[in-house]
């Protein structure tokens, strides 16, 4: 339950002490809504979240086994349903997915399996909410087995690494069974078949407990701290997309989301839903949050799914020695420019969303972008653009001095 105050300088003075709300409310949602007259607050949604189908996102109910989990584990639970026009020819193709955010569990100076350990406790109780609710496809936050060392330059955040088939897929495949679930679980692999080196991975487990495929991380930041090439590399795995029991996706795992071109190609593979597992905080990138994946959806005709973890996560060491400041605020983005609204700035979390993907196609017809688009055009400048000998097309001014 979100925490209010009486006034605005007990609000601020809260927001001080950096718990992660915003102002003392989980959301940016709840604080407007709290504090708007209802019409007002009615339009601001409409403006900042769109409409699905010409209406307001519609929420849906939740089982009380699902909900109950929720109360005891004090996770966000939120859910919601994207609708999509009737068809003649196609009976809608409805997919209810989950997104889970969630903080370590432990200090990071705790010993390495009691962290993991720890961590597969924290999340069994929400992901057995997840199956409760229905979920066909779960995606999990980027590397969520772990702390995020691999902000850290220590190496020693590489023993958390593990095999495709490892530790945390075991853990996973026996829900995946049980619920009838595909899941996404964003890990950091230890490739044994090719020397042992370390890639930023997302291993897709079929409803069957099957592993379907994997994706690994295409574009890797080196901004400042957020410096992943100390641990890994860009992979080498291209754009798959997984058709699953339950529809077409594929993993764009996290800074990619910041490449246009990297969320196309997805698209032109055919993905009808991505998922974005992230890490990223407040000070580096909330601003971007709410417009980037939306974007990609709108460019894409496809859905798209941003996870991130949540909570503080502080690395004492002699190495580095800083906090990571995680907004969580995972959300998802439809076609059609309509989007949920965000979980929990500061807490745990699970986000169910039923999607029709019928609205795909729809949004493909109605905005024509495929067709419209310039590819060859596209494909000859980027072709130019790569020989060392590449001249920009610019159109001097003559009477420029």
């Amino acid at each position: 339950m979100e925490k209010k105050f009486q006034n605005r300088e007990e609000n601020e003075q809260f927001n001080l002490s950096n718990d992660g709300s915003i102002c003392g409310y989980d959301s940016l949602h709840l604080l407007l809504k709290d504090n708007l007259k209802p019409h007002h607050f009615q339009e601001v949604n409409r403006l900042l979240t769109g409409l699905n189908c010409g209406k307001a996102l519609e929420t849906i109910a939740l089982p009380q086994s699902a909900t109950a989990l929720s109360t005891e584990h004090g996770f966000d639970l939120q859910a919601f349903c994207f609708h999509a026009d009737k068809e003649v020819l196609r009976e809608p193709r409805v997919v209810r997915v989950g997104l889970i955010q969630n903080s370590i569990a432990l200090p990071t100076t705790a010993h390495f399996v009691d962290q993991k350990k720890a961590i597969f406790e924290k999340v069994r109780p929400i992901i057995d909410s997840a199956g409760s609710s229905g979920v066909n496809i779960l995606c999990l936050q980027e590397m969520w087995m772990m702390p995020l060392g691999v902000w850290t330059r220590d190496k020693k955040w590489c023993e958390f690494a593990e095999p495709v088939d490892g530790e945390s897929t075991k853990f996973l495949q026996s829900f995946a069974v049980k619920y009838n679930m595909v899941i996404i679980s964003p890990i950091l692999e230890r490739d044994l078949n090719h020397g042992e080196v370390i890639w930023n991975t997302a291993v897709v487990i079929g409803n069957h407990g099957n592993i379907i495929g994997i994706h690994r991380k295409n574009h890797i930041p080196r901004i400042g701290e957020m410096n992943e090439s100390t641990f890994y590399m860009e992979g080498n795995t291209g754009h798959p997309v997984f058709e699953t029991a339950f529809g077409k996706i594929a993993i764009n795992i996290c800074f990619g989301r910041h490449h246009p071109l990297n969320s196309l190609i997805f698209g032109l593979n055919g993905a009808e839903i991505i998922f974005n597992p992230t890490a990223t905080i407040g000070e580096l990138t909330e601003a971007m949050w709410p417009i980037e994946q939306r974007n990609a959806a709108i460019a894409n005709s496809y859905y798209f799914a941003s996870i991130n973890r949540v909570g503080t996560e502080t690395f004492p060491g002699p190495v580095t020695s800083t906090d990571f400041n995680f907004y969580g605020s995972s959300y998802i983005s439809a076609p059609d420019a309509s989007c949920t609204p965000c979980l929990s700035h500061h807490r745990d979390g699970l986000l169910v969303t039923d999607m029709d993907l019928n609205l795909c196609r729809q949004y493909k017809d109605k905005w024509g972008f495929r067709m419209t688009a310039r590819y060859e055009l596209y494909a000859e400048t980027l072709a130019r653009y790569l020989k060392p000998e590449f001249e920009p097309q610019v159109i001097r001014d003559p009477l420029l001095h």
